[in-house]
């Protein structure tokens, strides 16, 4: 799944490539991705254009005319590809299935004013859109806890957050609730760094671990944005690049190897269902 990195680089990427153009149609192939109703939605982008591009967490929030927004979540396999001539860069989760477009993972299209495209790919149909006004999208804001990069998420927030917490530490990182926009790969990242098992629970870690924690998580994220994310394969971002944020994996997706900073061995669980990697000596 596209976390913060991944989709703060989409929203930037694409600022530079879509806006105010007008769109010119939108055909949707699968109705159920649309979470506000397809006549609502075609109806209200039709002639319309984006004015600007932000995120809250892993939610993508494309401002309209009239305080109306469009929200897009790309959820476990969702891409946004934006395809100009011969040119087809975009982001999201894995690499395209072929090099023509629309694919039959295709199920969203948006056709811009410049001869443009903008894609909505899925394989597993778990993303969606959904046009809202400003006072849904208020309410839908409220259900995400502080940017973990905001001035919002002091170390007193934080430790706020984890007090009286009996879960693991892991399952606070990864709930929106409570942080907007860390997922599996930097929940795992930020607890090595910190020298943190990730099954702890939170509210046994005592003051200096729950500092170490919180610098880190802003170490990683921010190192994680100026690589453009984590890509596992050949599929690039909104710019054409590669996100090359995993050279820099100390954990994630290691099972079986040497860690990185101690001769441990770095072991993968399952903790409340997501794939948990940590070096078996050095975090604790």
């Amino acid at each position: 799944m596209p976390e913060l990195p991944e989709v703060e680089t989409i929203c930037r990427d694409l600022s530079k490539k879509i806006l105010d153009k007008k769109i010119k149609s939108v055909v949707v192939k699968k109705p159920k991705l649309v979470k506000s109703g397809v006549k609502k939605f075609v109806n209200i982008l039709k002639g319309s254009a984006i004015k600007k591009i932000n995120r809250r967490g892993k939610l993508i929030i494309c401002e309209l005319k009239k305080n109306n927004f469009l929200l897009i979540h790309l959820k476990m396999t969702g891409q946004l590809i934006y395809k100009k001539g011969s040119k087809m860069v975009g982001g999201g989760h894995g690499e395209l299935e072929d090099d023509k477009l629309p694919g039959r993972y295709t199920h969203i299209i948006f056709e811009l004013s410049d001869g443009a495209n903008l894609y909505f790919n899925d394989q597993r149909q778990f993303g969606y859109m959904k046009i809202v006004d400003a006072k849904e999208l208020e309410k839908v804001l409220t259900e995400f806890g502080p940017e973990p990069l905001s001035c919002e998420f002091t170390l007193n927030k934080f430790n706020e957050i984890l007090k009286s917490k009996k879960t693991s530490i892991k399952q606070v990182l990864l709930n929106q609730k409570y942080i907007a926009g860390i997922g599996n790969i930097y929940a795992d990242e930020a607890c090595f760094l910190a020298k943190i098992k990730p099954t702890r629970k939170a509210e046994n870690l005592n003051k200096k671990e729950v500092k170490l924690l919180y610098e880190s998580i802003k170490k990683i994220l921010i190192l994680a944005i100026k690589k453009r994310g984590t890509t596992f394969n050949d599929y690039r971002d909104a710019n054409g690049n590669i996100g090359n944020f995993v050279k820099f994996l100390k954990v994630y997706g290691r099972k079986g190897d040497k860690c990185k900073r101690c001769d441990g061995i770095i072991k993968k669980i399952k903790l409340n269902g997501r794939g948990t990697h940590f070096c078996k000596k050095c975090q604790k």
